[in-house]
């Protein structure tokens, strides 16, 4: 495996997800809403009404639905293009959420909300070294007693399943890869993506990093979310933690 380049330190896929506007929603790891959203309603079993925070939410397709079952949602993303959709597809659904274009690691909340998320590698995940800050403000956002939820790329699904064109950087954690997208005007570009990837040991560190409690890791994929133990065959993980009820 090649050594790939280094993380540019920076929220990198903000501009990739203004080119990509809605044809973002094209891809096929963006089918599976219904059954994620499902799965996270059953694991959270949060009241109706309950504040629920999607970090790196993207065009809504989470905050949306979340939202139709009754939680009060708020969405963050750096993209301007991405909260745009997103709140269009709220109003079409005849919801409200609230999103808000801000830096992940820089989120102004603080004992908030009673389930804060980042799923499909929306914030957590793409941040290089500062995943770990991302999470600690996630942790923070969150109430006492509420719970965290990421998913991440897993190294070990990684190592096994080496993909063409993709740099696994194993020292780093991160897969580099050129990847070509269609935007949303139809033009076809290529751009550079960086994605962290964890194994299971490493997610339940760095929730114990951040003060939070991890309950579980899963081995999951897009459409697939499911209580499974950790393997080589899925491509990512879930990790589920709580933030302790007596942390000030």
């Amino acid at each position: 495996m090649t050594e790939a380049p280094g993380h540019p330190g920076e929220p990198y896929f903000a501009a990739v997800a203004d080119r990509l506007g809605e044809a973002y929603l094209r891809y096929n790891f963006t089918k599976g809403t219904s059954q994620e959203v499902a799965f996270l309603i059953e694991t959270l079993r949060l009241p109706k009404g309950a504040r629920i925070l999607d970090v790196g939410c993207g065009p809504g397709r989470h905050a949306v639905a979340l939202a139709q079952s009754g939680l009060s949602v708020t969405g963050v993303d750096v993209s301007a293009r991405f909260l745009d959709i997103a709140a269009d597809a709220a109003r079409s659904a005849g919801v409200r959420a609230a999103f808000f274009e801000v830096d992940a690691r820089q989120m102004p909340f603080d004992d908030e909300f009673d389930a804060v998320i980042s799923l499909c590698q929306g914030a957590f995940g793409l941040m290089g070294r500062d995943d770990s800050l991302v999470l600690k403000r996630m942790a923070e956002a969150a109430r006492p007693g509420g719970r965290v939820v990421v998913t991440a790329f897993s190294s070990l699904y990684e190592a096994r399943h080496p993909r063409s064109g993709a740099a696994f950087d194993a020292d780093a954690g991160l897969v580099h890869e050129l990847a070509e997208i269609t935007t949303e005007d139809g033009s076809s570009e290529q751009v550079d993506l960086w994605t962290g990837v964890y194994t299971p040991r490493e997610l339940r560190l760095l929730a114990l990093g951040v003060g939070l409690i991890p309950e579980k890791v899963w081995a999951v994929e897009p459409g697939g979310y499911a209580r499974r133990a950790p393997d080589l065959e899925h491509p990512e993980l879930m990790l589920v933690a709580r933030r302790p009820s007596g942390w000030s």
